[in-house]
């Protein structure tokens, strides 16, 4: 039944793409001198319709969820403005498609040359006899990526550099459905690049890949949530919470710095659970960085209210961590 759904859906998305391509953008490239594009383009619109379609779902699922049963409630929700700004340029998914397709023709040669000089090719649904399973195949690459994932989120905090990038995400001090987009764009390049390598490798097809990304961006944005859900004891140890994920924005408990932190999971806690790092405090606490609360609490930094200079100030403060002018208390604990 899910398989027969998913189908469908599919059959939807390549109908509209095929519409929208034959009655809108192959006029237009061909009237410019651009049919040489056009067959990247059509590839393109899955993707971009997926994300119109997900960004919808999104809205008509959370927002009346923030509404009715809001976690905090803000006075001044002009800070959600630019998460939103974020959450379009990321659920169309550009940046994530134009790596994959860039890599591809890479991992082709080295297929080929793997066949040549005898290397076993690393396909997981044909090794696991899964091929024919689609649902199980499916499940499969989803939780080979979300370890994979778990452990790009660790090295984010690990690494002094790597964590102003992320920084970004963390220095929304006000929490929402609307937050789980909110990236540095070079962090989002690194990550696409390195979820790709890993899905090319274990042999994930691109409109598989395609199902894979948006499953993992919705339920992101359920994470994100500014929502009471009542995750019983045995679902929050399935799938990631709100509550579980709160955590780890929680000022002073799941990410300052690079010594510690905890709630690294991405969809599933099952790592945090084995590896250690898990937090199952419910404690609704204050969300953000330790270095922008006001002085003695913090030192008053500024991350940047717009999408611009929040990209700006991760490089400025690169600079200065680079430069030996920038630490955390825990850095040093």
């Amino acid at each position: 039944m899910i398989h027969d759904i998913v189908t469908q859906l599919d059959n939807l998305v390549g109908a509209l793409q095929t519409q929208l391509f034959v009655g809108v953008i192959e006029p237009l490239f061909y009237h410019f001198g651009l049919m040489g594009y056009a067959d990247d383009l059509y590839d393109s619109l899955y993707w971009v319709i997926v994300g119109l379609l997900e960004i919808a779902a999104t809205y008509a699922l959370l927002r009346p969820l923030e509404a009715l049963r809001p976690l905090e409630v803000w006075s001044d929700r002009k800070a959600l403005r630019t998460d939103v700004l974020y959450t379009w340029i990321a659920k169309l998914g550009l940046i994530n498609l134009a790596v994959f397709l860039l890599l591809q023709p890479l991992f082709s040669h080295w297929q080929s040359l793997m066949v040549i000089y005898h290397v076993p090719n690393i396909d997981l649904s044909n090794r696991l006899g899964v091929t024919d399973k689609p649902l199980i195949s499916f499940a499969v690459y989803l939780v080979v990526l979300d370890f994979a994932g778990y452990w790009y989120h660790r090295w984010q905090h690990r690494f002094g550099v790597w964590w102003e990038l992320h920084a970004v995400h963390h220095s929304q001090q006000q929490v929402s459905m609307w937050a789980d987009d909110r990236n540095h764009f070079l962090d989002s390049v690194l990550l696409a690049a390195y979820f790709a390598v890993i899905s090319l490798f274990i042999g994930v097809e691109p409109n598989q890949y395609v199902v894979l990304i948006a499953v993992g961006n919705l339920l992101q944005s359920i994470q994100h949530v500014n929502a009471r859900l009542p995750y019983h004891w045995l679902l929050e140890r399935i799938i990631v919470s709100p509550a579980f994920h709160r955590r780890h924005h929680a000022i002073g408990y799941g990410h300052e710095g690079t010594r510690y932190g905890c709630n690294f999971g991405v969809l599933f806690p099952w790592w945090d659970m084995l590896l250690g790092t898990a937090s199952w405090d419910k404690t609704v606490e204050a969300t953000g960085i330790r270095d922008q609360l006001p002085v003695p609490q913090g030192t008053a930094r500024e991350y940047g209210q717009g999408l611009l200079a929040q990209q700006w100030y991760a490089f400025a403060r690169i600079g200065e961590r680079l430069a030996g002018r920038r630490r955390y208390t825990s850095d040093v604990s």
